[in-house]
């Protein structure tokens, strides 16, 4: 599918305290951040103890020693501390270095027509999805995106896009949480598009290049950095 405007496609309250302990050794890193801990998770904000001084962060917002607050829930918050981002739940804690969490992955096997099909949820609700590595973003039909509850004529962007069958009139949005098995992304873009089609969740490169894939053949594996 090709997208008429700016897309083209083919077929995201207080609950504890996270220690992030940053040590410096040898050559200094591109940031000067020693100790950083987040005091306080809200929606779209979170209370961050930087080097001894508390500092409320909003999504988007950059604080002292470039830590960024990428988004933030009432269960965890999205870092990125010199260009690496990772999601941080209650009672996560990293070592010196800013070592990350474990990393997480999911496979998917492949149905007897080659294609990868799995089960995810998005905004918690679940539905069954396609990987579609030709599609920009994620997208689902008006039908499937009512189902689960997204309001995307009051919060999305008007759009059209291009389909097998012409020309259909849609709505690009951020989705605040979108799950594959253990793996969970937050403000993923994604399209509406008007009617019934597609008939499953097209899991698109709005996921997928934010996140490792290995293809094994008929066992598709996917990875968290």
């Amino acid at each position: 599918m090709r997208c008429g405007n700016k897309r083209t496609f083919n077929s995201g309250a207080f609950i504890g305290v996270l220690s992030l302990l940053l040590a410096l050794g040898g050559s200094a890193p591109a940031w000067s951040v020693e100790r950083l801990r987040v005091v306080g998770l809200f929606a779209g904000k979170a209370m961050v103890e930087i080097d001894g001084r508390n500092r409320l962060l909003r999504a988007g917002e950059r604080g002292p020693g470039g830590v960024l607050l990428i988004s933030s829930t009432a269960r965890e918050a999205v870092i990125e501390v010199d260009g690496k981002t990772s999601s941080y739940t209650l009672g996560s804690h990293v070592g010196s270095g800013f070592a990350k969490p474990a990393s997480r992955e999911v496979q998917i096997w492949s149905d007897h027509q080659g294609a990868y099909r799995t089960v995810g949820s998005i905004n918690g609700q679940t539905t069954d999805m396609l990987v579609d590595t030709g599609a920009t973003s994620v997208a689902m039909s008006e039908v499937e995106a009512r189902r689960l509850g997204i309001q995307y004529r009051l919060k999305g962007e008007r759009t059209g896009v291009r389909t097998a069958s012409g020309y259909a009139r849609a709505h690009s949005l951020l989705l605040d949480r979108v799950r594959v098995g253990e793996i969970e992304l937050h403000q993923v873009e994604a399209v509406v598009i008007e009617g019934s089609l597609p008939q499953q969740v097209l899991l698109g490169m709005s996921f997928l290049k934010r996140i490792r894939m290995e293809n094994k053949g008929t066992m598709l594996l996917l990875r968290t950095p």
